[in-house]
């Protein structure tokens, strides 16, 4: 799966790798292990990021320095790898520059119908997560390689695009993955569930609250929202990075099979979040009718216009599904 990846990477003397806006926890951890990977293996590597890194995942921060990109960095790179993203819009306004460079650009990634722009792609849409084929990456060349800061990076890009393996993206090879992280790593499960689901902050908690008493049920039930206003974030001190995992919550309501967060951004758009429990509601097509996109169960896209508008509009492009 990555021989050609591999080969031609290594041969560069300097690459960047990006990971994508709104970052999370597999995009991070996947960016980490595999600056560890590169630089272990001989290549100069930075990190980069045009969005901040959410509190409880800074931790990663000490194994790899994650900065924001200026245009004129992309000059002093050989080429350029992409990790849980597959077009160059999901990394921001400098990573859109890349192509300008005429240098290669890699890709390691599970989302569907990735852009023909990548040198060697690796794009699997069954993997878990895109730290699952990271780990394939270290199997493949050298699986003691993997130490324990690359192990615990990996697990927690598996545990938070999996809900905590709860998704039937899950396989027997992601869990056998998942054990070997541990292994090596030498930790426990806890250690990252902890800094992950048991470090919020207080003023996080008084905007869930907030938030949970905003959904609503749609279509007799078949779909839920949930809804995140800029007031407020003004009430509770409280920012976009605040509100990752809110999306679960609507989707654990009896009887709903899919459901869409809905939150007011600074910038004026309507940010979206669509989620599915559901073989028949596909909510990659779902959101690509909203320049967005993502996986079958989960998908992301932007609505221009106002939250009442993007309600109506939103949940009656689902209702064409039922």
């Amino acid at each position: 799966m990555f021989k050609e990846f591999i080969s031609k990477v290594l041969q560069h003397d300097n690459v960047a790798i990006f990971s994508h806006l709104r970052p999370d926890g597999d995009c991070l951890g996947s960016q980490v292990a595999l600056a560890l990977w590169v630089k272990n293996n001989g290549v100069e590597v930075s990190a980069y990021n045009e969005d901040a890194i959410p509190e409880n995942m800074t931790w990663l921060l000490n194994s790899v320095s994650i900065k924001k990109p200026r245009p004129a960095d992309l000059e002093n790179y050989d080429a350029f790898i992409l990790v849980d993203g597959n077009a160059l819009h999901r990394f921001g306004g400098v990573a859109e520059q890349i192509l300008k460079t005429d240098k290669p650009v890699y890709m390691i990634d599970h989302h569907p119908d990735p852009d023909d722009i990548f040198e060697a792609p690796v794009s699997v849409v069954s993997a878990s997560s895109t730290c699952e084929l990271i780990y394939h990456l270290y199997a493949e060349h050298d699986v003691d390689q993997i130490d324990a800061e690359a192990a615990k990076a990996m697990y927690l890009g598996m545990v938070t695009d999996t809900g905590s393996f709860q998704f039937d993206s899950v396989k027997p090879a992601t869990m056998h993955a998942a054990a070997d992280l541990l292994e090596r790593g030498r930790f426990t499960p806890n250690l990252i569930a902890e800094k992950i689901y048991s470090s919020r902050p207080l003023r996080q908690l008084k905007l869930l609250s907030q938030a949970l008493d905003t959904i609503t049920l749609h279509e007799n039930g078949v779909f839920a929202s949930i809804t995140i206003t800029q007031e407020m974030f003004r009430l509770t001190d409280t920012s976009s990075e605040d509100t990752e995992g809110f999306v679960q919550y609507p989707l654990s309501v009896e009887g709903v099979k899919a459901c869409i967060l809905f939150r007011e951004d600074d910038n004026g758009r309507i940010k979206l979040s669509l989620r599915s429990q559901s073989d028949d509601i596909d909510v990659n097509k779902w959101a690509r009718n909203f320049n967005g996109g993502g996986h079958q169960k989960a998908a992301g896209a932007h609505y221009e216009g106002t939250l009442a508008d993007a309600i109506k509009d939103v949940i009656a492009v689902g209702a064409e599904q039922l």
